[in-house]
């Protein structure tokens, strides 16, 4: 490991893991097999620097960096939305099939976001929105925070009023008197496994937007929270219920330190598959990987796309009672660090296997190949979406695929037709 002030220090294997678990506190560590690499693993703040124009350092052909420069596009919560709002207008105003609605005017097969809001900004058309079912429940969370930092639960447009004056601002005209939030629509009829809320942490590394190539890692995790789920207006307050942040959960009296409160995905596929249908499970999880292509779609035109640059994404997704997966947030920085002896095994296997596509046979990276690592590299790692691939078929096969005739990354079969089918996610 090479650190910013320039002293390289070679390490077992086990002292590499402690410090890739820590990298976040150190901000910016090159990781390095010999005195010749020159990948930095950088913190975003770090990113930003290198990148700003008044910095005006440029990397060079052997320089790879981990973030791409305004990757905040996605990761920002307000701007995510903003984006995704975005590109479903631009599609419906080709004409695209995708961006078809139903009677009620709802997109059929771009509707996976929660109804949000911008504050201060939009806040006569929240009031608007929520006038029209005021039972409703809605969560606000801070733009530019992460761990849960901030979120707090709503059912009375007063509680907004006093998280205004809370705030010592006098009123929701000025952006910049205040610090942005973002108000979505609570999932107030989650999917409960044990009587608990869950979500899903889904890691998906993209290494390039234009083309688009992203991969999913096969290894995620649920989420659960340590209390159960009550939608009881009398337990807003009480995040163990709601939240399902380990950086919240840690605290909780029932927080078990062994399993952290955590799932394999494949263990959710198996309870799926038993209680509600193999063939229900493989159509939730092409929803997801859906969602995940089509949100990185939405930000692929604004995004710069430096070819220095990569990225693996923390993907938050919660599953409501009808199976119906919606996309929460998307972190720029994922936790690395392992509360558990299996999240230390997945988060060194998501390391090594990230590395290995970024800078495949542990060769001197250079930026100008056309970062489409061999198969046996992948590890577990499976592709997700090649732009390259699915132009051919332009929309239509993307509308195919949503339409749940094949099933996904596998890309097998056709399950109501019987007959192979390539997939959008290829």
């Amino acid at each position: 490991f090479r650190t910013m002030a320039g002293k390289v220090k070679w390490v077992t294997d086990i002292e590499k893991s402690v410090l890739i678990n820590n990298f976040e506190k150190r901000g910016w560590i090159q990781v390095a097999e010999n005195e010749d690499w020159n990948f930095y693993w950088m913190s975003v703040q770090t990113i930003r620097n290198v990148f700003s124009v008044e910095t005006g350092y440029r990397l060079s052909d052997d320089q790879i960096v981990n973030h791409f420069p305004n990757h905040y596009e996605l990761t920002r919560k307000d701007l995510m939305v903003k984006n995704i709002k975005r590109y479903r207008k631009e599609l419906e105003k080709e004409g695209s099939p995708l961006a078809e609605k139903d009677e009620n005017g709802k997109y059929i097969y771009l509707d996976f976001v929660p109804v949000t809001f911008m504050l201060p900004a939009d806040y006569n058309l929240f009031v608007e929105e929520f006038r029209k079912n005021p039972s409703s429940t809605w969560i606000m969370k801070p733009c530019g925070k992460a761990q849960g930092k901030g979120i707090f639960l709503i059912n009375k447009l007063s509680q907004i009023k006093k998280w205004s004056r809370d705030s010592k601002t006098s009123s929701f005209v000025s952006q910049s008197s205040k610090e942005a939030y973002v108000i979505s629509l609570y999932i107030n009829n989650p999917l409960l496994i044990g009587g608990k809320k869950f979500d899903l942490r889904l890691y998906v590394l993209v290494s390039t937007y234009r083309p688009l190539r992203c991969y999913m890692y096969k290894l995620g995790f649920c989420r659960f929270c340590t209390v159960k789920y009550t939608p009881s207006t009398s337990e807003l307050d009480n995040m163990f219920v709601h939240l399902t942040n380990v950086a919240i959960q840690k605290h909780g009296d029932d927080y078990n330190h062994i399993h952290g409160g955590k799932w394999t995905v494949s263990n959710l596929r198996l309870y799926l598959e038993s209680t509600r249908g193999k063939e229900v499970t493989n159509k939730l999880f092409d929803e997801i990987h859906w969602i995940i292509v089509q949100s990185l779609k939405a930000v692929a035109p604004v995004m710069n796309n430096d070819k220095h640059c990569f990225e693996c994404y923390g993907y938050d997704i919660i599953i409501d009672d009808k199976l119906k997966p919606w996309l929460i947030e998307v972190n720029a920085s994922p936790s690395l660090t392992s509360s558990t002896a299996n999240d230390r095994i997945l988060k060194y296997n998501l390391i090594n296997d990230t590395l290995n596509i970024a800078v495949p046979n542990g060769e001197i990276p250079d930026c100008k190949w056309n970062k489409s690592p061999p198969k046996e590299v992948l590890g577990n790692y499976e592709v997700l979406y090649d732009e390259e691939m699915a132009q051919s078929d332009g929309p239509e096969r993307d509308l195919r695929t949503r339409s749940g005739q094949s099933t996904g990354a596998k890309g097998s079969r056709a399950r109501d037709l019987g007959k192979p089918v390539l997939t959008t996610w290829k």
